[in-house]
């Protein structure tokens, strides 16, 4: 796989509907819908309150072979706050750690780094920034998918 880019949406507490309106538009199926109850405890984060739980952490929409919507809420239990027109984030999905670490650290150069690259716990290695323009992304290696690490 190419490294590809694709819109990451951030809702308040709304994703779910939102994203059940573009399935209606585009059609296909949901690749993934995962909502923050179903994350494991992590050493060092809060847990999640119960008026969390129903929220989306992700959600993937195929929109065509290179292009997939996604989308999550905005966590409260994060510190995370969504300012409409401020909602979306770059996602760039790469197959090596190599490349996620080039494009990571040359993007957020002078920029501030929201989540350092790391392995997660849904199987990916996986971090978000905000460039020096104020531009938030998000780089992501499917470790699934690819077996690397």
């Amino acid at each position: 796989m190419a490294t590809t880019v694709n819109i990451y949406l951030t809702f308040n507490g709304n994703c779910e509907e939102a994203f059940q309106f573009y399935k209606a538009v585009f059609g296909g199926e949901f690749s993934y819908v995962g909502k923050f109850g179903d994350m494991p405890p992590q050493e060092g984060m809060p847990a999640i309150p119960d008026s969390e739980k129903n929220k989306i952490m992700h959600i993937g929409l195929p929109i065509s072979k290179e292009t997939i919507l996604m989308g999550s809420d905005a966590s409260d239990a994060f510190g995370n706050v969504t300012t409409i027109g401020d909602n979306f984030s770059v996602s760039i999905n790469t197959d090596s750690i190599d490349e996620a670490n080039r494009l990571f650290n040359a993007l957020s150069e002078k920029g501030k780094i929201n989540m350092p690259l790391s392995k997660t716990f849904w199987g990916a290695y996986f971090g978000m920034f905000t460039d020096r323009f104020g531009i938030n992304w998000m780089v992501n290696v499917d470790l699934n998918e690819y077996h690397i690490g």
